[in-house]
């Protein structure tokens, strides 16, 4: 006798998101951004569907001391326009992250996301700091804690 039965469908209500905690100190830009964008999407997970918000939180830490190879620094260009006639700005990868190190990383991860209002959901679960600290604390604590207690029942 054959039995069969039905595959699991994901649901909104079996998402729980996990926090993850990631450290950029002399990590490289686009391998970085790639990690993140997976966690973003929930691929890394078992209950992955392309039509559900299936990801993560993730913390980002010393986005400032993000590494790049060659001569990325002072050949790739960011451009801006305010919408004004002359108004385009353009800006090197350099000066970029001198001033505003987390719009590196989020133009970056932005790329990597679906073009549509589900990754513009998963960006806003993406939290940059240009410093080793973070407020998120407590939810970091809080999501740990929710793991180690469901390995511990299983």
């Amino acid at each position: 006798m054959v039995i069969s039965s039905k595959p699991h469908k994901t649901r909104a209500s079996d998402l729980i998101p996990d926090w993850h905690v990631i450290d950029a100190d002399g990590r490289t830009l686009g391998r970085l951004a790639s990690e993140i964008a997976i966690l973003l999407q929930g691929k890394h997970k078992p209950i992955y569907v392309p039509h559900l918000n299936t990801g993560d939180f993730v913390i980002v830490t010393n986005v400032g001391k993000i590494h790049v190879t060659g001569r990325k620094a002072e050949q790739k260009i960011y451009y801006r326009h305010s919408g004004y006639h002359g108004g385009l700005k353009e800006q090197t990868l350099a000066v970029v992250l001198a001033k505003t190190p987390d719009r590196v990383l989020r133009h970056a991860v932005k790329g990597m996301l679906p073009k549509n209002a589900l990754g513009r959901h998963m960006l806003a679960r993406l939290k940059l700091y240009a410093e080793d600290t973070h407020p998120h604390e407590a939810q970091v604590s809080v999501s740990k804690k929710a793991s180690t207690l469901n390995t511990e029942e299983a």
